[in-house]
């Protein structure tokens, strides 16, 4: 009795499908291919979209962790250093950490102490300088009036002010109070102590988080991207003193004011690759123009382009090498974007990040952990986690 309606439907669902099949090969295959490769890609761009979201929610806990995972790698190797010649790990750990925090401490002491000297005179001279070129836009070839050099002022002035709101009210941004920077620096140093002290307990924990047929592809995986932001550190480290020192002796040697404070920032800003060291050395150039006048401006201008030269050319292709396969327009788009979303810690953290995820993409797709493709258990935070067996083919 209920035979008919059954077989209707069944004849219906063969029909329909019959009728799916043919409308998709009367669509091109380049069609197919391209919507196939698009609704995956928005897939992953809704997973990024959503991890970045919650970094933002949380941003004083994960800029504390990336500045302390940070400087980990800074002073991993002088910290390995010591314990390959038996020193105590306790004592150890204390050094690297006293001597880290000695190390910004004196730089800093330098900066503001020679700020606190030379300013005055920095900012009558400033002042002098301002005054002359105004009054030489007035009377020479251009002919400007004091309305049109006002309204330009005004502008450019408008101009920066966009310019560092932009920079500094990233997403991520430590913190819009003293305390929110205190608590950082705490959370940091209390990071840094523990990444130095039970490293190898930290990553065993995050490695049994993952399936177990997985593990031994992220243990992997993690320590050659561990091997990679060491070396991006250490290079870094290396570069940015070569920067600060020349820069800094070339400002003295021209009488540039402030050179101290100069090279410091010089020094931190080279951590931001091919960025802060320029935007760092036109403090300098401009210090110079507005106190020694345009020829030392000129000279010093030139000592920050060979500075640039050099590292870009022979520091950064002799240090890195094949360890951080990061093209050099890659790290300029890669830091780009992160001032873009993230403000001063996304320059800062973007080309260490992008390494580490390169490099660590590159050993899971070449699936090098099946072929003891691993670093030097050494060189690595994490002590050595054993290794499953090989299942027979």
């Amino acid at each position: 009795m209920t035979d008919p309606k059954p077989r209707g439907s069944f004849l219906d669902t063969i029909r329909s499908r019959t009728v799916s099949t043919e409308i998709g090969e009367s669509i091109p295959r380049g069609l197919r291919l391209a919507t196939a490769y698009s609704w995956r890609f928005l897939v992953i761009a809704g997973a990024i979209a959503v991890f970045i979201w919650i970094v933002i929610q949380l941003k004083l806990l994960v800029i504390p962790l990336l500045i302390a995972l940070l400087l980990t790698a800074l002073v991993w190797p002088a910290f390995t250093f010591m314990l390959r010649h038996r020193v105590p790990r306790w004592l150890a750990l204390v050094v690297s950490v006293l001597g880290t925090l000695a190390i910004i401490t004196g730089l800093l002491y330098l900066a503001i102490w020679q700020i606190t000297r030379e300013w005055p005179s920095v900012r009558a001279r400033t002042v002098e300088s301002v005054a002359q070129l105004r009054q030489y836009l007035i009377d020479g070839p251009l002919h400007l009036t004091a309305t049109q050099i006002d309204d330009l002022l005004a502008q450019a002035w408008t101009f920066l002010q966009q310019q560092a709101e932009l920079l500094w009210s990233g997403a991520l941004v430590i913190g819009s109070t003293v305390g929110h920077v205190a608590t950082g620096a705490l959370l940091t140093l209390f990071i840094l102590l523990c990444t130095l002290a039970d490293g190898g307990g930290i990553w065993r924990w995050v490695v049994r988080l993952f399936p177990s047929r997985a593990r031994e592809a992220v243990d992997g995986a993690g320590r050659t991207g561990w091997v990679t932001v060491v070396t991006y550190a250490r290079t870094q480290m290396f570069v940015a003193t070569i920067d600060a020192i020349g820069i800094g002796l070339g400002a003295f040697l021209l009488g540039v004011p402030l050179a101290i404070p100069v090279a410091v920032l010089v020094f931190l800003g080279s951590f931001i690759p091919f960025v802060g060291a320029v935007v760092t050395g036109a403090l300098a150039v401009f210090l110079a123009l507005v106190y020694n006048g345009p020829w030392i401006a000129l000279w010093m201008l030139l000592v920050v382009l060979g500075v640039q030269q050099l590292e870009g050319h022979v520091l950064q292709p002799l240090m890195m090498g094949a360890a951080v396969k990061v093209h050099p327009l890659a790290v300029v788009l890669v830091v780009a974007g992160g001032a873009m979303i993230a403000g001063i810690p996304g320059a800062l953290f973007a080309v260490p990040l992008a390494a580490f995820v390169n490099v660590a993409a590159l050993y899971l797709s070449r699936r090098q952990w099946e072929t003891g493709g691993r670093p030097d258990p050494g060189d690595l935070i994490w002590s050595t986690v054993p290794r499953t067996r090989k299942r027979p083919a």
